[in-house]
């Protein structure tokens, strides 16, 4: 009976220090586990902000360059147009001298 109970005893004795420490230690690896998961999902996710702020960035510069290229364009067209027109309102007063010297001419010639 004794040699039964020190038998008893030495098996959980030997299976607390022995199972025990062993599923502590797997649990520990579950955690670290977790933790490494945590950690790299958090990682992605900042990656992926700053790759949507990067894209939100060149976006915002490609349009301020777009309209800036658009209101360029607009000033030298509005310039254009302002050209063309004073060119023709110049030729149609230089044609109007032109017309009242010649009717000049002509009134001249019928007086005399």
């Amino acid at each position: 009976v004794v040699v039964a109970a020190v038998v008893v005893v030495a098996v959980v004795v030997l299976a607390v220090v022995v199972v025990v420490p062993e599923a502590v230690a797997a649990a520990a690896v579950v955690v670290a586990a977790v933790v490494v998961a945590a950690v790299v999902v958090v990682a992605a996710v900042l990656v992926v902000a700053a790759v949507v702020v990067v894209a939100a960035v060149v976006v915002v510069a490609v349009v301020v360059v777009v309209a800036a290229v658009v209101v360029v364009a607009s000033v030298v067209v509005v310039a254009a147009v302002v050209a063309a027109a004073v060119v023709v309102a110049a030729v149609v007063v230089v044609a109007a001298v032109v017309v009242v010297a010649a009717a000049a001419v002509v009134v001249a010639a019928v007086v005399v």
